[in-house]
């Protein structure tokens, strides 16, 4: 099923929010990757910014997208105890899980996160 014009994609990354964690955390991809703790931004974004084949896929969307860290997401959904990363769907006042930090975190390229994410899509109920 595609996405409806109205829907919201959320994405959380398990960073937080600021220059001086974005500068942490770019300096730990390229230090230690291998324990960095943000599979979504490993897979999405490079040390300087969005990968252009990740930036393509969301602008194919058709929706409405969000982009939380950790800190902007417990501020916004402080009764929400996802573990993260994470990727939600606003729909119709509706917030449902689309993509747990587990499955996310079982994606070892951009490739598998977008399979997994389609395939997840096409579950949603219209």
């Amino acid at each position: 099923m595609p996405l409806r014009k109205t829907d919201t994609v959320i994405f959380i990354y398990n960073a937080d929010s600021g220059v001086f964690n974005l500068l942490s955390d770019m300096a730990h991809k390229l230090v230690s990757p291998e324990t960095y703790n943000c599979q979504l931004c490993m897979l999405t974004h490079g040390h300087f910014g969005m990968r252009e084949q990740w930036s393509e896929f969301l602008n194919d969307l058709g929706c409405e997208l969000e982009f939380l860290h950790r800190d902007e997401f417990n501020k916004k959904y402080p009764g929400h105890k996802a573990e993260l990363p994470a990727l939600f769907m606003s729909r119709d006042n509706d917030t449902e899980l689309l993509l747990s930090a587990s499955a996310i975190n079982e994606c070892e390229t951009m490739d598998a996160l977008i399979k997994a994410f389609n395939e997840r899509i096409i579950r949603i109920p219209g």
